[in-house]
């Protein structure tokens, strides 16, 4: 039986205008999302991978409108979020949340945990006083924090404990979707496998559907079911976790999971490296974005861009080793 596809997105572009001068004359453009087709399924999490600048936190800012396309169409639940009027899109807001990076920065330094995490239902005018309190501490239960927090100012907490904070934050308007945006890099490595156990523990609990963004791949591995492999705008490899782990195809995809520690100081493997390159969002290769950095390398490569293509078991890739 098919699952059902809760966000869609289709043809996606995100083009941020680069202007110089005195006058601001338009230079080009920064093209930070570049025509995404993918789709995530209700209830599962699906990862996004790739170095920093590739475009993959703009794209879940783009899905949940927090940036506004500059072409395509985010599809969720069957409506077509990118013609919603602000009025209209107030009403989803409730059903899609964000958890940020930096749960510091994300948190206002004025206001107690209780205020923080209360907010939202008082936005969107969920409940009555009593049963918002009530439900504060519920949630701060939940995510493995007290009552005593409540009255606590985010300065006042570690980076574990504000995390933790931003998800029962996430939580207060019982969301369906969330876009979680790097949620444990700014996190002590003790504490990152915590808050993503705590994570898929809420998404059981509440079936959630999670759209989780890291450059950290064996985080990504720990808690999607599917993952996509983003380079300079483009997905360029999507499969199953397991499949990707076992059987990465593009070799843009073998350096990242080659480049994660493995924990036996005696094993010695031959590792990949790949060659710097001047290539960005703004200065895109011709043909495959990868080629300059690429083993592979092959003419077609230089002139010809791949398209993202299945090749079996729902296994995606954008090369021309396979396509």
């Amino acid at each position: 039986m098919d699952q059902k596809k809760l966000v869609e997105v289709r043809a996606l572009k995100k083009y941020f205008p680069i202007t110089e001068g005195l006058f601001k004359k338009k230079a080009g453009f920064l093209k930070a999302v570049d025509g995404v087709d993918m789709y995530i399924n209700k209830g599962e999490t699906l990862g996004v991978v790739g170095e920093s600048g590739c475009g993959k936190t703009t794209l879940g800012r783009l899905i949940l409108r927090l940036l506004e396309p500059t072409a395509g169409e985010v599809i969720y639940d069957g409506k077509n979020l990118s013609v919603f009027s602000r009025k209209q899109l107030r009403e989803y807001r409730k059903r899609l949340q964000i958890i940020f990076q930096d749960p510091y920065t994300s948190l206002n330094p004025r206001m107690m945990v209780e205020e923080i995490i209360r907010e939202p239902m008082e936005v969107h005018r969920l409940g009555q006083p009593k049963e918002r309190k009530e439900k504060v501490l519920q949630l701060l239960n939940e995510v493995g924090l007290g009552k005593w927090h409540m009255r606590c100012y985010p300065h006042e907490l570690s980076g574990g404990e504000r995390q933790r904070v931003g998800i029962a934050r996430a939580l207060a308007v019982q969301p369906e979707f969330i876009v979680c945006d790097e949620p444990v890099s700014a996190l002590d490595v003790s504490v990152r496998f915590q808050v993503l156990n705590l994570l898929k523990s809420l998404q059981l609990k509440y079936n959630l559907t999670y759209l989780l963004i890291s450059h950290d791949i064996s985080a990504v591995m720990q808690l999607s079911d599917r993952i996509s492999v983003m380079y300079l705008g483009k997905i360029i490899e999507t499969a199953p976790a397991k499949e990707l782990h076992h059987n990465p195809l593009h070799p843009y995809t073998a350096a990242l999971l080659d480049a994660v520690p493995v924990p036996d100081p005696d094993l010695k493997r031959k590792r990949i490296l790949l060659e710097e390159d001047e290539s960005s969002c703004v200065n895109l290769p011709k043909g495959c974005r990868f080629f300059p950095r690429c083993r592979h390398v092959k003419n077609i490569c230089i002139e010809i861009e791949p398209e993202l293509k299945e090749v079996g078991n729902g296994h995606f890739i954008s090369c021309h080793l396979y396509n």
